[in-house]
């Protein structure tokens, strides 16, 4: 199971999506989530025990330490792989959990939110995907409401791609601008959402949503076509803390 977590991690290194490139999938029809883990011996994880997203619920309080955020860099390009679209980072932003360094590869976002807290859903999720040296991965998941735009995004939806295209970015967008203000968060173990589903995940969702405007969410499903949510896997007996 390492060995391929850590193979998506050198996909991430090398700017390729958080997809995979095997079979191909959707998120409905004959090649939805609930058939994932059949179209592939590849896929097969996403049959596992460990699966995300979650509901988090049932928290368990373990007095977590800090996140810390190293972001000082910004963002090299955008990309719509036609399962989302996804800003690629360049080198150098970083956060530090479990005293391992991890390095920030791309942030992409789903409508409605993958993941639920205590049974809600939020009209859009951002996933910041990190790797470590060896390939290990953390994601650090951002749930949006609807209100005031987000500034990051104006910045990069002004040059949203079509399913297919990459864009070479002229504004400066910082990841900072997808972080809300207050850094608590909850902490799982889970996998990718999206196949292969690799497991082994560290999975750090802020307690504090951002917001982004209605026009936003929009001009995201314009392109993107189609909801792009996993629906939530149980949580077995895997502890969610806080």
């Amino acid at each position: 199971m390492k060995s391929t977590v850590i193979a998506m991690g050198m996909m991430l290194l090398s700017g390729v999506a958080c997809a995979s490139s095997g079979a191909a999938w959707e998120y409905s029809g004959d090649t939805g989530p609930d058939k994932w883990a059949k179209l592939s011996p590849e896929y097969g994880a996403c049959a596992g025990s460990n699966q995300s997203p979650i509901n988090l619920t049932g928290f368990i309080d373990a007095k977590l330490a800090p996140i810390v955020f190293d972001y000082q860099v910004g963002s090299a390009n955008i990309l719509n792989n036609g399962h989302t679209v996804q800003v690629n980072t360049l080198p150098g932003d970083f956060i530090t959990v479990d005293n391992i360094q991890f390095e920030l590869k791309q942030f992409h976002f789903h409508v409605p939110s993958e993941n639920l807290i205590h049974g809600k859903s939020f009209p859009m999720e951002a996933h910041l995907v990190h790797a470590d040296k060896h390939g290990n991965l953390a994601v650090v998941a951002v749930m949006v409401t609807e209100g005031e735009a987000n500034k990051a995004l104006e910045k990069a939806w002004a040059q949203m791609p079509e399913k297919g295209e990459m864009h070479d970015l002229t504004a400066d967008i910082s990841p900072l601008e997808i972080l809300p203000a207050n850094r608590d968060y909850y902490r799982f173990n889970g996998s990718l959402t999206t196949p292969p589903c690799s497991e082994g995940v560290r999975w750090l969702v802020m307690k504090q949503p951002i917001s982004a405007s209605k026009a936003q969410i929009e001009k995201f499903l314009a392109v993107v076509h189609h909801h792009n949510s996993r629906p939530v896997q149980p949580v077995n007996a895997r502890p969610v803390l806080e």
